[in-house]
């Protein structure tokens, strides 16, 4: 097991692992309820949307998958990242997702037409791991240099966590793709 999540509302739980499958289970007693097959290689990460009723996975394969947990169908598959997904986060109820990768970038992706809105950040090295949240008022998250896209939903005002593998963490402004700081 490499990953595992819990749905919103506690019921269900959710398990990625090595040998490229998921398990959705009763989160009360074990139960196995869902195998979910279709990437190849590891599955690095997977995360429930806020609903508990769709599963998000990035995987070794580069891919970016949406699944349902009641009938475990893939509805989406996202390309576009050239090295495996190591970490995923959801905004706010879903439209968008992020995702990071051993390609050294962090991407949003829309939900609703299966496409990429565009890099977040770009850190020449790997990113492990990514989370989103409000930023602080006093924070200067930067300005877009353009306006962003009318699929891109709730990205005002958060921030966006990378865990790089030069051991850094840095900030970006998730609207406007802009850093705010390197720690």
């Amino acid at each position: 097991i490499t990953c595992l999540d819990i749905s919103s509302g506690g019921g269900l739980g959710v398990s990625t692992s090595t040998d490229g499958t998921m398990k959705i289970w009763q989160a009360a007693n074990g139960e196995i309820r869902r195998l979910l097959e279709g990437h190849v290689y590891d599955v690095n990460c997977c995360r429930f949307f806020p609903s508990g009723l769709v599963v998000l996975s990035g995987g070794m394969d580069a891919q970016l998958k949406i699944w349902s947990a009641e009938d475990a169908s893939c509805v989406v598959t996202f390309k576009g990242h050239k090295g495996g997904i190591l970490d995923t986060a959801i905004v706010d109820r879903g439209r968008n997702v992020l995702s990071c990768s051993r390609d050294g970038t962090a991407r949003l992706w829309d939900c609703g037409k299966s496409a990429c809105l565009g890099t977040v950040a770009d850190c020449g090295c790997p990113v492990n791991g990514i989370a989103a949240g409000t930023a602080d008022s006093s924070l200067n998250l930067g300005t877009p240099e353009a306006p962003p896209s009318e699929r891109e939903v709730g990205t005002e005002g958060k921030i966006l966590l990378l865990a790089r593998e030069d051991k850094k963490l840095q900030g970006v402004g998730l609207q406007s793709r802009q850093p705010v700081r390197i720690w």
